[in-house]
């Protein structure tokens, strides 16, 4: 079997991004979403009073989760939507 089914020199990495973003644009937003989560905790990090590290991490990873999936969530909608429309809107010939 000599033919290759995959060649993973085709594309580089940033081509490959750039692919993946435009078919699913909702995943590049969700992480960017989760990425200033983060920030935003590891700024206020100082400023966590008298609460212990560990459950100040703790609820940092489910708001940085909960803006991920969210984003996730509102991408999968508007795709499920824009199909179910452009399915129905079409006239029939």
């Amino acid at each position: 079997m000599a033919d290759k089914i995959f060649d993973y020199d085709e594309e580089s990495q940033s081509q490959r991004l750039m692919r993946k973003t435009q078919e699913s644009p909702f995943v590049p937003i969700g992480m960017f979403g989760m990425f200033l989560a983060v920030c935003y905790g590891g700024y206020m990090y100082k400023h966590r009073g008298k609460m212990s590290t560990s459950i100040y991490l703790m609820q940092l990873r489910v708001a940085a989760q909960g803006t991920a999936v969210g984003t996730l969530t509102i991408g999968m909608v508007y795709n499920m939507y824009t199909t179910y429309m452009e399915k129905h809107s079409k006239p029939k010939t």
